[in-house]
């Protein structure tokens, strides 16, 4: 009876172990994976980081964007999905449009992810590298202000 116990305790821990290293190699060929053929990263081990963080980069786009006139007259809103590249010294280039919503907001959307400061670039493996990052831009309108101003027209 306690042969058969052993053995299967030995199997266990011998199943356990390799899917445990399976796991290992399977993280590492994905990080690997993540690299196109011209050298750009999409998952890097430390991503690219805004000057300051997170906190700083929500702070410079809500005082950069400008919501254009003709679209906050015309009610236009949505979400533009912008993507860049940060290259290996932070600057930023490659700036593109992935889904838009009206051509006044894709491109205030481009304008100001043009503007941005320089970034702390993406490592993997130690080296600085080239990284695709996609950022969501939410414009919306404040709807008690513009019903207000609608009124004020109206009179």
């Amino acid at each position: 009876m306690l042969y058969k116990p052993t053995i299967f305790l030995i199997m266990l821990l011998t199943f356990v172990g390799s899917i445990s290293f399976a796991q290992e190699i399977e993280s590492e060929e994905i990080i690997d994976v993540e690299k196109t053929d011209d050298g750009l990263f999409v998952l890097v081990e430390e991503m690219p980081e805004f000057p300051g963080g997170q906190e700083a980069m929500f702070k410079f786009l809500s005082t950069t964007i400008l919501y254009p006139k003709e679209a906050r007259d015309k009610g236009i809103q949505g979400k533009v999905y912008v993507s860049f590249t940060i290259e290996k010294d932070g600057a930023i280039s490659e700036v593109k449009v992935l889904r838009g919503v009206h051509p006044l907001l894709d491109e205030e959307a481009v304008r100001v992810v043009e503007s941005f400061p320089n970034w702390k670039p993406g490592k993997q493996k130690g080296k600085e590298v080239r990284v695709s990052y996609n950022l969501p831009l939410s414009f919306v309108l404040n709807n008690k202000k513009e019903k207000k101003k609608k009124k004020k027209k109206k009179k």
